[in-house]
């Protein structure tokens, strides 16, 4: 299973990014996709999940900026960010719950991050 990130960059404060990550690989379902992010000398922290069933889970401090979304048909995840802040800075990492072998056995996995610079 590969998990591909893809829309990270630069944004001035104030703008607009959209990250998407794609699962791949012997899937039989998943459960759970995420974005985690980690600055420099901080620990990785849950930013936004969603369930397959569409439930949604955010961290307090991007509630009201950040939409996370998914396409269960592509088995890809979206995270729209809004009104972008400088303390957004980070690697975002996708991360999702996925079961394989005939739902036999559940896998967490990691895409290999994707950088986003707010700059003030």
């Amino acid at each position: 299973v590969q998990l591909v990130e893809s829309g990270g960059g630069l944004v001035q404060a104030g703008g607009s990014l959209r990250l998407s990550c794609a699962a791949s690989g012997s899937i039989f379902s998943i459960v759970v996709m995420g974005w985690y992010r980690q600055a420099p000398g901080n620990q990785r922290e849950l930013v936004a999940a969603i369930t397959s069933g569409g439930s949604t889970n955010y961290a307090d401090s991007v509630k009201g900026r950040f939409t996370i979304s998914r396409d269960n048909a592509k088995n890809t995840v979206y995270l729209q960010m809004n009104s972008l802040k400088p303390e957004d800075t980070a690697v975002y990492y996708c991360n999702s719950e996925i079961l394989r072998y005939g739902g036999r056995v559940m896998g967490d996995y990691w895409g290999q991050g994707t950088q986003v610079t707010v700059s003030s």
